[in-house]
């Protein structure tokens, strides 16, 4: 994920300082990995430095100064061009998942790899039953359903592909061990 064009995208909705920024995050991407303040002002730092945005006043309340930030014209292209990109599906799997499942099978204990499988499968049913909990809550939002429904769809394949190759165990042991 650019950090730098999910900041620009928060700033076309309007002018804003580096907290305003960080909570926008938090509350639009609510499943993502927390963003850290200093991340927030080191990418603004960035995106001013080569003129994505500009100061748009200050403002000082309780505690320090807070700047506003506002998105340039050049802003603007780049988060355009950024969108207008199709995401290419990853070329290659990089999963600690996938790796610890094929050592697992690796193993010459199958029961082993069968009961790594098992325990996994488990920790997964049991994020999806909280992330279905989460959106179908009273207070969910739409930014709480919408990245509930997206881990749900990974969730989902994993655990197909999970019950697939737990099938698959005794097959995978004669070949590797035969």
């Amino acid at each position: 994920m650019s950090t730098s064009h999910v900041l620009l995208g928060l700033l076309a909705t309007g002018t804003m300082h580096g907290y305003d920024l960080k909570r926008a995050y938090d509350e639009r991407l609510p499943q993502a990995r927390p963003l850290a303040f200093g991340q927030v002002y080191a990418t603004l730092n960035r995106l001013l430095r080569d003129g994505l945005v500009v100061p748009a006043g200050h403002e000082r309340l309780a505690g320090p100064d807070r700047t506003a930030y506002a998105l340039t014209d050049e802003g603007r292209a780049a988060l355009d061009q950024w969108l207008g990109t199709v995401e290419p599906p990853m070329p290659h799997v990089n999963s600690a998942l996938l790796a610890k499942v094929v050592v697992a099978l690796l193993d010459a204990d199958a029961d082993r790899a069968r009961t790594y499988l098992v325990a996994q499968r488990r920790a997964h049913t049991d994020r999806l039953r909280e992330l279905t909990a989460l959106k179908t809550a009273p207070e969910a939002t739409v930014d709480d359903v919408v990245a509930a429904d997206y881990a749900i769809a990974h969730l989902d394949a994993d655990l197909r592909w999970l019950r697939t190759t737990l099938e698959r165990v005794a097959d995978w042991h004669r070949e590797v061990h035969s």
